[in-house]
């Protein structure tokens, strides 16, 4: 039997917060997870070449060392939802906090390459918890009429974060005379710069304490006075607040624990919108994007750009990562997420083919002819653009909001697991690719990216203004 009850409207839809700066500094705390997930996922490009020296190791194993913080990423990704719903957001923050810092030390302090390999497994399942805890904390706390580029912050943090470890890189490498196993402070610079991210981390989990406990996650655990007052904070008075919190209550009356098995269903395996959240994660990362963050100093200093540019050129690729990310936050509510995920696909694949095009010619001397080389750069940094104007936000945006809330947590895991599990795929197979064909590999990307946007147009719903507990 279906209920016809009605749920109660508060006005929260369209209400603008009363205290904006207050919830922008609780999205911005909580997207600090972003910032060390993009910190600890690029700053590996700056050890890369120096690793495979240290160890003699070649581009296969090279892979799967670099790749295998994409496991960890994906069981913390797969296991964060079930531990905020048990925890809270807030502890698994302050959990995720903890071993990044663990990581960072015993990434920077490595015994062999299978030690560092394991270290680099215990931050990726703190970049895991981060990927799923910062956006659905995101959503849950925003106010409905924000919550796009509140939401937007997690990306924000993480292209900062990108940016910032590039940087520092840049700066270590330099101040260490341009050799990657230069010394600084008794180590050498790759272990100086992996160990740097000890930091943020720090930060990442004083700033936890410093902001409010989801309310969706207090009145399921009958805190509702708590919650009450947590959504006068970032609501405003101006709400009726008795009736947001009936608002919430109602949509939670039927739902049960997020679990596994609330997504099964639909006929194959996964319900339907749980596919659709898995192809967006898929998507986003079948581009190649990561490339670009993993692999960029190796990539310009195999078509025959010194290490200090290819470091240079690394962080400039950072900075338009930063400018498309503001254009994404700008428009996200304004244009809706399926209009900048179209535009951002096309521009994607304009730039993924001229970057095949420019690698297809044969290096000469050591490097590519003139003309390609600067169209390779450019094209580079068109890809980046477009991407993170677009899928770069627009999947964390609509992830954190397109699952009902019965299965959101669970289904929120799911595809961000997929999304590491992609993201794996990608890293471990560039180094072989690029060095059996690395035109053709950046074809394959291409063709993602075109793929991409039928499946936007068929499948994807706009999510523009709609409070979660209207989704499903």
């Amino acid at each position: 039997m279906t209920s016809t009850v009605q749920a109660p409207q508060s006005g929260a839809r369209t209400a603008p917060p009363e205290h904006l700066g207050h919830v922008i500094f609780i999205a911005a705390a909580a997207a600090m997870g972003g910032f060390l997930f993009g910190y600890d996922s690029s700053v590996i490009n700056g050890a890369v070449e120096a690793i495979r020296d240290r160890y003699d190791i070649g581009s296969a194993a090279l892979a799967q060392v670099i790749a295998i913080a994409l496991v960890g990423c994906a069981l913390g990704a797969a296991t964060a939802g079930r531990i905020a719903d048990r925890i809270g957001r807030i502890r698994c923050m302050q959990t995720a906090a903890v071993l990044f810092s663990i990581s960072a030390v015993g990434s920077a302090l490595p015994f062999s390459l299978w030690d560092l390999a394991f270290w680099r497994v215990v931050g990726g399942f703190a970049i895991g918890m981060a990927s799923v805890i910062g956006p659905a904390y995101i959503a849950e706390v925003a106010p409905p009429a924000y919550r796009g580029r509140l939401g937007s912050f997690q990306q924000a943090a993480i292209v900062v974060g990108i940016a910032i470890s590039q940087l520092v890189n840049w700066g270590l490498l330099n101040a260490a005379g341009g050799d990657q196993r230069g010394h600084l402070m008794g180590l050498e610079v790759w272990q100086v710069m992996l160990g740097v991210m000890v930091v943020p981390a720090v930060l990442y989990g004083l700033l936890s304490f410093a902001i409010p406990e989801s309310p969706r996650f207090l009145l399921s655990v009958g805190k509702r006075e708590r919650a009450r007052e947590i959504l006068a904070e970032v609501e405003g008075e101006g709400v009726d607040l008795d009736t947001r919190v009936a608002e919430i209550e109602h949509a939670m009356k039927s739902e049960h624990k997020s679990t596994f098995k609330g997504l099964l269903g639909g006929g194959f395996f996964f319900k339907p919108i749980v596919w659709i959240g898995i192809g967006l994660s898929v998507f986003q990362q079948f581009v190649g994007i990561n490339v670009a963050f993993y692999y960029s100093s190796t990539l310009w200093q195999s078509v025959g750009i010194n290490p200090s540019d290819s470091f240079f050129y690394s962080f400039t690729t950072s900075i338009i990562n930063i400018v498309g990310t503001v254009i994404a936050m700008i428009f996200v509510d304004r244009i809706g997420r399926k209009p900048l995920a179209v535009i951002g696909s096309v521009g994607m694949v304009i730039g993924l083919a001229l970057e095949a095009w420019a690698f297809s010619y044969h290096l000469v001397d050591g490097k590519l002819p003139s003309t390609q080389g600067w169209v390779a750069l450019i094209a580079a940094h068109v890809f980046v653009l477009f991407f993170a104007l677009s899928w770069g936000v627009v999947v964390w945006v609509m992830l954190g909001e397109m699952f009902p809330n019965k299965i959101r947590a669970a289904a929120l895991g799911v595809a961000a697991s997929a999304q590491w599990i992609a993201n794996w795929a990608i890293t471990a197979s560039f180094p072989s690719l690029s060095d059996w064909n690395l035109s053709a590999t950046y074809v394959i990307y291409a063709v993602f990216a075109a793929l991409s946007v039928p499946f936007v147009l068929k499948f994807v719903k706009e999510t523009k203004g709609k409070a979660l507990e209207e989704m499903g």
